[in-house]
């Protein structure tokens, strides 16, 4: 984890915490270098989160700009929220959102073995529907699978505010 949080009163450490998130949100937004832009792509996504080491795996099609994208530069930012509810207030600055999210940094793998294809997604079908799946080598060759191995990561909740 990251602690470069501005706000640390929102900071969630908790890797229980951090776990629901990763399992409630359905869609992580991947940032990725185009030249001197940015470009940011929302997917499904799966996870494993295993001695507070984060790894995501995300899958598409077998070409495509994002491919293209991360062949050159691996390096990837991404963010994924939850529980999301807008909250009214007095003045106009008192209007927000509350949420839960989760954002970092890593590294893009786009993977070619067959087997670990097939791992990344069972991981991407158990995190977007609770159940196991199992994937033969000819379902696995018609879609790229991406790992992202996470360098860094952050995880925050806005509560609703107290109403008096």
């Amino acid at each position: 984890m990251n602690n470069g949080m501005t706000r640390r009163e929102r900071e969630i450490t908790d890797i229980s915490e951090i776990e629901k998130i990763l399992n409630k949100a359905k869609i992580v937004h991947i940032g990725l270098v185009d030249g001197d832009e940015a470009y940011v792509v929302p997917m499904n996504y799966g996870h494993k989160l295993e001695d507070g080491k984060l790894t995501l795996y995300l899958h598409g099609a077998r070409a495509g700009r994002k491919l293209d994208l991360m062949r050159a530069n691996p390096k990837v930012f991404f963010e994924m929220e939850c529980d999301i509810q807008p909250f009214e207030g007095e003045v106009a600055c008192k209007y927000g959102m509350a949420y839960s999210s989760v954002m970092g940094r890593g590294i893009a793998q786009i993977l070619d073995d067959v087997e670990e294809k097939k791992e990344g997604m069972s991981v991407l079908m158990k995190t977007q529907t609770g159940k196991d799946f199992s994937f033969d080598d000819k379902l696995v060759g018609v879609v790229s699978v991406i790992k992202i191995d996470v360098l860094e990561y952050t995880a925050k909740h806005r509560p609703m505010p107290e109403r008096k």
